[in-house]
């Protein structure tokens, strides 16, 4: 039997002979070879190496471009390059700087056909090693040159495509969970052997395909179809440690002699079972699902716009808070989303990436092995502190393929993230393609279709879309009567009418259409400013005119005379935008209505709702704010002011920035002039007709414990939605659901 150190010599050669072959097409080429290497690097990418005269090297970053990096990569075998990056971020090589001012023009097939200084001729030092990120995808049908990571190092798999195909009896579920596990390789695909074969290896292939674990199998019926099957194998084995986020993270194994149908003589080809997650289990009977309360997670994700992706909380002492982005990376980002019944982590994000949280951070320079099953049982610094929501730490996790995006399509925008809504449906026995009613079509209904489609948050929805054309054959209605909470992943998941379509407005121009953007806005109103200023006044009517006339008295004022009194409990509200995009009004400037007593203009006629509440949730006094002005009155540092109200200037709050109605305006109050001695809840809800698509809806809502005396007002425990635990609904009810409207 070889020794593997031989096998590897001789595929080393071999490698190195067609290497030369390739590079050496061009006779006054020079021969190199390149390689990733680098710290904390993954397959496709690390610092540029470059094997010349046998001696391995780097290459300055004087020059470099994102030209050079795509000769790079795909002489490398990726298919494009994503990114480079200077100054030695994945440290500094060590040895000769062999390539400096490299000029390429993207098409060449080396990097020794770059326009350069000359091998070995620089002025730089290794503080100036370059560094790139390859796109994942490989060429189809390259032959991968093995060197690409250090001998030391170990070889990693280097495969085009990687599938789970399941057995003619199974093709139909969705998610596909089981099944013989092939990889594409030359652009064919090949079955492994299973001699060698790991639960390990297992479970990250269940990992990388969006589920959080492998499970046990029947081989029977797998051996029989086996036996049948003519086999292709793939010519080597796989040596995964279990925490690999994906396949060509783990290590190549031995060399496995092929010869045809008997090359895998004590064994099959590798079979994976794998057990999807809570939110893609084919659901359980729903006369068992109330036997249980479902517990409290410990930690969540928010802010994110698809499924399985967000930034990380964490639930301690009953408050929700969230995790610094120092030493983050991808094994506890594959926690959380295992924990969370997702697959490993795609990326794991630093920097507040998908928004910034409220509340504190509970952990920092968070360590984990892997295989913890929850993030809280990772090792963290409990003492490290002085981490701000900047540095909030993210995770895009990987989500099985449920083929959602295949039953919804947008028609008609001016660009793939908009147009007419058209949904695939069963009509007579076969599928068409139709539009949907867009009675009661709002923005909960819109923010399910970006979604399913993978293309974000909504920025807007349409009840006419006349001006886009979509597909004339799909203008018959097939969904009516569409009501979403806005945490589905579907539209069929919604409330609808069924098979009985009922739709005042009729189809055609009227038919339901969305827009859809990448980033959006987050408004949060600080519950600490709402606590500190609440008081109470008597206002004489005589001074109220104005605000009867927008409806900011209860209906009692009516039939009062302008020399009695209205009691007003009154507070500022900070509102505050944690999110990615500017918060905009809906209604553009030349539909904002004019308001001739107070002299100004509303953008959003109900901006804020502020209400009075019994400790039963029953609605005792209410107030209502317009946004006559939202504007940038106070930006974080090192964020420039965009909006301002005066001379009808545009509306608005930057990510960043906060907008303050100070309690000594109009309508910031709310009249309780009829409201009995007793405990009460306050409650204000910001954007509560969901008028402007936000990324958390739970955050828009705040609660405070009040007591009246008849003369004075205490109020405290105010709590912004969603910050606390459970246990906190007891106390708010409707906090943590954001129940707000009955639409």
């Amino acid at each position: 039997m070889l020794h593997p150190v031989s096998i590897y010599c001789v595929l080393s050669t071999l490698l190195c002979m067609w290497a030369l072959c390739n590079t050496q097409s061009d006779s006054s080429t020079p021969a190199i070879q390149l390689r990733l290497a680098g710290e904390k690097k993954k397959p496709h990418e690390g610092r540029v190496e470059v094997l010349y005269n046998g001696e391995w090297g780097t290459v300055c970053d004087d020059d470099f471009s994102i030209y050079a990096a795509r000769v790079v990569c795909r002489e490398l075998g990726f298919v494009d390059a994503e990114s480079w990056s200077p100054s030695a971020k994945y440290g500094r090589g060590e040895g000769q700087i062999w390539l400096d001012n490299v000029h390429c023009s993207g098409g060449e097939k080396s990097l020794a056909q770059c326009e350069s200084n000359g091998f070995g001729v620089s002025d730089c030092k290794h503080s100036e090693d370059v560094g790139v990120v390859c796109n994942r995808k490989r060429i189809p049908g390259f032959k991968f040159i093995w060197n690409q990571a250090n001998s030391e190092q170990g070889l990693t798999v280097q495969v085009e495509d990687v599938r789970i195909r399941a057995t003619y009896s199974h093709r139909k579920r969705v998610p596909i969970t089981e099944g013989f596990l092939e990889v594409k390789d030359g652009g064919r695909w090949r079955q492994i052997c299973n001699e060698e074969w790991t639960e390990m290896n297992s479970r990250v292939i269940c990992g990388m395909h969006g589920f959080p674990g492998e499970k046990r199998f029947n081989t029977r019926p797998y051996k029989l179809l086996a036996k049948r099957r003519k086999k292709n194998y793939w010519g080597f084995s796989v040596n995964c440690t279990g925490n690999e986020a994906n396949l060509s993270d783990c290590k190549l194994g031995r060399e496995i002699e092929l010869k045809g149908n008997s090359t895998c003589g004590k064994g099959m080809p590798v079979v994976v079972s794998c057990v999807p997650g809570r939110a893609f289990a084919p659901s359980v009977s729903i006369g068992f699902r109330k036997a249980y309360r479902v517990e409290q997670p410990l930690v969540r994700l928010k802010g994110g716009a698809m499924i399985g992706e967000g930034r990380v909380e964490v639930l301690k002492n009953g408050e929700w808070g969230t995790v610094c982005d120092d030493s983050w990376n991808i094994q506890a980002a594959t926690v959380v989303c295992r924990e969370l019944g997702f697959g490993s982590a795609k990326e794991a994000l630093t920097s507040a990436r998908l928004g910034q949280g409220i509340g504190p951070v509970h952990m920092n320079e968070v360590e984990c092995s892997g295989f913890e099953k929850s993030l809280t049982e990772c090792r963290f610094n409990r003492d490290a502190l002085g981490c701000s929501h900047e540095e909030d730490a993210a995770v895009i996790c990987n989500v099985p393929a449920m083929g959602f995006h295949n039953r919804l399509r947008l028609n008609g925008g001016r660009n793939p993230y908009e147009g007419r809504v058209e949904v695939l449906a069963e009509r007579n026995g076969s599928l068409v393609w139709g539009t949907v009613c867009s009675d009661s079509w709002g923005t909960m209904e819109a923010m399910v279709v970006c979604r399913q489609l993978g293309l974000g948050f909504a920025s807007h929805a349409f009840q006419e879309t006349w001006y886009w054309q979509g597909d004339s054959s799909a203008d018959a209605l097939v969904m009516s009567g569409v009501r979403c909470s806005g945490t589905e992943l579907t539209l069929d998941q919604c409330l609808h009418h069924g098979k009985y379509i009922h739709c005042a407005k009729g189809g055609g121009r009227f038919a339901a259409g969305v827009s859809c953007t990448r980033t959006a806005p987050d408004l949060v109103l600080s519950a600490q400013v709402v606590e500190q200023t609440s008081y109470l006044e008597d206002r004489p009517m005589y001074a109220l005119q104005c605000a009867q006339e927008e409806n900011c008295l209860s209906s009692s004022a009516d039939k009062t005379d302008s020399s009695s009194y209205r009691r007003l409990l009154r507070f500022s509200s900070q509102i505050h935008n944690n999110g990615l995009a500017d918060f905009r009004p809906r209604a553009a400037q030349h539909s904002w209505i004019w308001h001739e007593c107070h002299r100004h203009y509303h953008s959003m006629e109900v901006f804020t709702h502020y209400d009075l509440l019994s400790l039963n949730g029953t609605k005792v006094a209410e107030g209502h704010k317009a946004s006559f002005c939202l504007e940038d009155t106070h930006c974080d540092e090192g964020i420039q002011k965009t909006y301002e109200c005066v001379n009808f200037g545009a509306q608005g709050i930057t990510v960043g920035c906060w907008d303050t109605y100070r309690h000594d305006i109009d309508c910031q109050w709310i009249d309780i002039t009829d409201v009995k001695p007793g405990d009460y809840i306050l409650r204000v809800v910001i954007n509560p007709n969901y008028e402007v698509a936000e990324s958390d809806y739970t955050n828009n809502i705040m609660k405070c414990r009040c007591r009246y005396d008849g003369q004075r007002i205490w109020t405290y425990n105010c709590r912004t939605g969603g910050s606390m635990s459970s246990e906190a609904e007891e106390m708010f009810p409707g906090l943590l659901t954001n129940q707000l409207s009955h639409r």
